[in-house]
Order: structure tokens, then sequence, then C-alpha cells
């Protein structure tokens, strides 16, 4: 059975194993173009696209903090992007302390959520697709605001996906309104690119494509289900929070002045 945990009420404990199975799942469900490891860092590097692929991540950190920022920054600087940290609790406090004080800004405060999936209620009728066609990925790209110059890049990223993986679209076939995709792995479910038109927000098209995407995972063996979201979206916590998801732990990110 997965660890539960949960950080915002503080018992059981926080379970930095479980932290740091949930950090590898999320990495392989969206990886980076490119990454290299020091001193049990992640340096991921996509082009620039998200703060997600192009961060430094803490797994197994090991020895001297400030050597690791030191390196990271070399390796960022030499691909011509900012050093950006992305600190999770498996980063320890002494960094984000150390960044603080170099002058890194803090922003991208974000919670990652989970839950046990329903064992009952959920019924997949054929709306999750193995792979992301052109209607999905179009229609995405419209919802999402995805920069014309970089929607190629996000195609690319999401061909480089290597588990098992199902892409949801609910709404008219012609034309959806609202786009998500699931990856699987070590019996966790993790959602991501939940999207939906602004045109038609607040309409339960979201719930529906989760309950789609749910349904697909327990099929694939998942037994619970995770997801991030930005701290301070409050229509997609209260969403989150009414389909039993609790948080597990938060992260944000460091960024280097220009």
């Amino acid at each position: 059975m997965w660890p539960f945990f949960n950080l915002a009420l503080g018992k059981p404990p926080l379970d930095l194993a479980a932290v740091r199975t949930l950090e590898e799942c999320a990495f392989n469900a969206w990886p980076a173009q490119r990454i290299a490891t020091c001193n049990g860092w992640v340096l991921r590097l996509s082009e620039g696209y998200t703060k997600r692929a192009n961060s430094a991540n803490a797994l197994c950190p090991s020895g001297s903090f400030a050597d690791t920022r030191k390196l990271a920054e070399r390796f960022y600087a030499r691909h011509g992007q900012p050093a950006i940290f992305r600190l999770s609790p498996l980063a320890g406090p002494a960094a984000d302390g150390e960044l603080a004080a170099a002058g890194y800004s803090r922003t991208g405060e974000t919670l990652v959520l989970q839950a046990p999936l329903p064992t009952t209620g959920l019924v997949d009728d054929g709306v999750v697709a193995p792979h992301a066609d052109a209607i999905w990925r179009h229609g995405y790209a419209q919802a999402a605001a995805v920069p014309p110059a970089a929607r190629g890049l996000h195609d690319r990223l999401l061909d480089a996906i290597a588990m098992p993986c199902g892409f949801a679209r609910s709404g008219p076939p012609e034309a959806p309104v609202a786009f998500g995709m699931g990856v699987v792995e070590r019996h966790l479910l993790g959602l991501f690119d939940i999207v939906v038109h602004p045109s038609a927000r607040r309409q339960g098209a979201a719930r529906r494509l989760m309950m789609h995407l749910m349904a697909w995972g327990r099929l694939q063996g998942a037994t619970h289900v995770y997801l991030q979201v930005v701290a301070d979206n409050v229509p997609a916590l209260a969403l989150y929070r009414s389909l039993g998801f609790e948080v597990a732990y938060r992260y944000h990110y460091r960024i280097a002045a220009c």
C-alpha cells in the first residue's frame, strides 16, 4: 500500500522516501530534453520551456550545497539560461537559505496533492487514448495559451514520455474544450496538463475529464493518484479537494537575478 502522509496536518510524519518516489515519477512523466546529475541533484534542461523542465532538483543531495550551486550556475550559464532551483522537501532548508542570501527570488509555490483511487464509480468508456493526436495537441495549446513558438517543443516533450500514458479530452469531437493526460508508474497515476478552455470553465468539464483519467489509471494498475497545482489556484484546489485529494508536500522555485 502506498504510504500516505500529509504535510499540512503534520501527521503522520513526512516520509522523505515517499516524496522521492513521487518526485521520480513526476520527472519521468514530464521528461526533460537533457539532464545532468551532480551531488544527488538532477539538472534538467529543455530550451527554457517550463521551470519544471529547466531547473535543478534534489533527489539524494550530498556534499556541500555551495559546490552544487556553483556547478548548477555554470551548467545553466553554459546553455544561456538562468539558474533555477526547484526546492522540494528533499532539498532541505539550508539550500533555500543560501539561495535567498545570494539574492535568488522565490516564486512558483506549488502543492503536490494525492489521493487513493476510488474502487467504485469509475467508468472507462474509451475517452482516454494512448497517444496525443493532432486535435488534442492543438486544442490543448489553445486552451493553455502555449506560445506558438513553444508548441513544437511541447509536442516533443510529450513524445518523449516513456511510461504508460493516456490522453483525454471532452466536449464536441471536432472542438473539445477540456484536456488532460495521465502517466502511470509504480501503482501511481500522475495527472498533468489538466486545462479547460476559458469559455467552458466552471461547468464540470475538468471533473469529468479527471474521472475518465482515473478510471483509465485504475485499469493500468494504479491504486493512488497525484497531481501538482499552483498554491493560489483556488478554483482548482476546490475541485481537487472535493475529489478527496490532500496535500502531500510543497515545493517552490528560486531563480537567479538577471
